[in-house]
């Protein structure tokens, strides 16, 4: 937690902020919540780096960064201070049991608040499956007979274990630090000539291991094409980065 706590109505604008999940002004906030973020809320929220703030004409943007992000998953994860003032229990029990619930449900689906809140459309892309008109048996019988090439011994005959050896290598190498997560965006390209699904069915065993954990990035706005290219596709989710350790 910040050296000086949020107050129970900076907690419920962190909240309300990840809800949203978008750019909000204190205009819209009145008009559907009927609160306003006020100018000392502002100023120690930004002091935190807990959202960010831009101007639209004469009024205040306001966004949940990604310190935001990390803030609002600790408070889910460690749930919400308890209120001494009588003003605000209503409003911490509603908090408390909103965050009970979001809790609950992604310790059973595994999502994560960035997955349950984002606006940003899914990442798994949509293949539209063209037809494809049939050859006549004319065509059927000129058709030339296909070469198929055998790939390199030594790519068939890696197994899942062989893969997962050259995974635990590959991040021991790039992790700056015990307990480090690093991207698959940079982990890839140290696996060598292994082929990319192996690779995904390796990770997918991994994750069922005590010590690999892999994750999507709680923030997904400014992931890059490449670290969406570069995801494994876990339980119909992309996940982008790997810890290996405790």
């Amino acid at each position: 937690m910040p050296d000086k706590p949020l107050s129970q109505r900076e907690t419920a604008i962190l909240l309300l902020l990840m809800a949203e999940a978008r750019e909000v002004t204190n205009p819209e906030l009145k008009e559907q919540y009927g609160v306003e973020i006020e100018k000392q809320e502002r100023e120690h929220l930004l002091e935190l780096r807990l959202i960010d703030v831009g101007k639209k004409g004469q009024a205040y943007t306001y966004t949940l960064s990604d310190g935001g992000w990390l803030m609002a998953a600790k408070i889910f994860r460690e749930g919400l201070p308890k209120s001494g003032r009588p003003a605000g229990r209503v409003l911490e029990a509603s908090l408390r049991a909103m965050v009970t619930g979001v809790q609950r449900h992604m310790q059973q689906t595994d999502f994560r608040l960035a997955e349950i809140f984002g606006r940003e459309p899914g990442l798994i892309p949509t293949i539209t499956k063209v037809p494809v008109e049939e050859p006549s048996v004319a065509e059927v019988v000129a058709e030339p007979t296909a070469i198929v090439e055998t790939p390199p011994a030594s790519v068939v005959a890696q197994s899942w274990d062989d893969i997962e050896t050259t995974i635990r290598k590959a991040y021991a190498q790039l992790a700056d630090k015990p307990n480090a997560w690093v991207s698959l965006t940079l982990l890839r390209p140290h696996l060598g000539d292994a082929p990319r699904d192996k690779v995904d069915d390796a990770l997918r065993r991994m994750i069922t291991q005590p010590d690999v954990h892999i994750v999507p990035w709680e923030s997904q706005k400014n992931l890059s094409q490449e670290d969406r290219d570069a995801a494994v596709i876990i339980g119909d989710q992309p996940k982008h980065r790997i810890l290996i350790g405790a």
